[in-house]
């Protein structure tokens, strides 16, 4: 498991290694996505939801390690007929700046269109710094769910559907 805020060596895109994932990781995952996500938000995904979609078909868990093969980043996405979603996008905070989650990105869009998806799709919280990224990526605001992701102390935030056409 990473423990964020220990000193790593720098990331680059040359020791930066990304490859599918399964059950046997979720360790990792979970450590990642503790470290990523701010608890004030709501957008954390428990172990088990993340095991519980896993063997869903067209699933699929992808991991960013470094050199080192510690877990430093994931996706996870699902292919359903053409349309593709990006379930899950998180960098542990150590690495984040550094062009991580633009590669597993740019992955999740390939993989997408390698299985026939034209429609690709995300959601994520309004005001997430994550939101440069995918607008820097083409995707672009479709819709907008108020009050969807629920901190702690009933805070509500919005949820903004981003959606980008594959051949982009």
């Amino acid at each position: 498991m990473i423990e964020s805020g220990h000193p790593r060596p720098s990331a680059t895109s040359e020791t930066i290694a990304i490859r599918g994932g399964g059950h046997d990781d979720l360790d990792g995952v979970i450590g990642v996505m503790d470290a990523a996500f701010d608890s004030r938000f709501g957008e954390r995904w428990t172990r088990s939801q993340c095991a519980g979609i896993l063997p869903m078909s067209g699933v699929d868990l992808r991991l960013a390690q470094d050199a080192s093969a510690h877990i430093i980043g994931f996706t996870l996405a699902r292919v359903v007929g053409d349309e593709a979603e990006l379930l899950l996008l998180a960098v542990d905070p150590a690495f984040q700046k550094r062009g991580v989650g633009r590669m597993l990105l740019a992955d999740f869009v390939a993989r997408a269109n390698h299985r026939g998806a034209h429609q690709l799709h995300l959601e994520v919280r309004d005001g997430n710094p994550a939101l440069a990224l995918y607008d820097s990526a083409g995707f672009a605001v479709a819709g907008r769910r108020p009050g969807y992701y629920h901190g702690p102390g009933g805070q509500l935030h919005d949820a903004l559907t981003l959606r980008l056409a594959s051949d982009c």
